[in-house]
């Protein structure tokens, strides 16, 4: 059970760097004001929420303890993440401060993650 859970925080964090590394290839554009949300953007988003999920899942069933109010607050954040990502992702061009919004977020999930314990 540990090599399935190994594999999936693997692609967990594949997600959160398709995520955060879609955000950083667009820096240069938001400055400029044509920054978009690409589709890597979104991909990591719904991989980060499928395989966390899945780990809570794979976690509970293996009997380790999980702090649901942690698993919460980064689903919420997530969440706000991927609506955001999702509902945008067809225009030319995001504001400055969504698209900035969306970047914070996705570094505040992975600081929840490192060091909330």
């Amino acid at each position: 059970m540990d090599v399935v859970i190994n594999i999936f925080v693997g692609l967990h964090i594949i997600g959160i760097a398709s995520l955060l590394g879609g955000f950083l290839t667009q820096m240069k554009a938001m400055s400029a004001g044509t920054a978009r949300f690409v589709p890597a953007m979104l991909h990591g988003a719904l991989t980060m929420l499928v395989t966390g999920i899945a780990l809570v899942g794979l976690n509970q069933a293996q009997g380790s303890p999980v702090d649901n109010i942690k698993i919460g607050v980064k689903l919420a954040v997530l969440i706000v993440i991927l609506g955001l990502v999702y509902v945008k992702r067809d225009e030319e061009s995001i504001a400055k401060p969504l698209f900035g919004t969306v970047g914070l977020l996705t570094m505040v999930n992975i600081f929840i993650a490192v060091l909330w314990t």
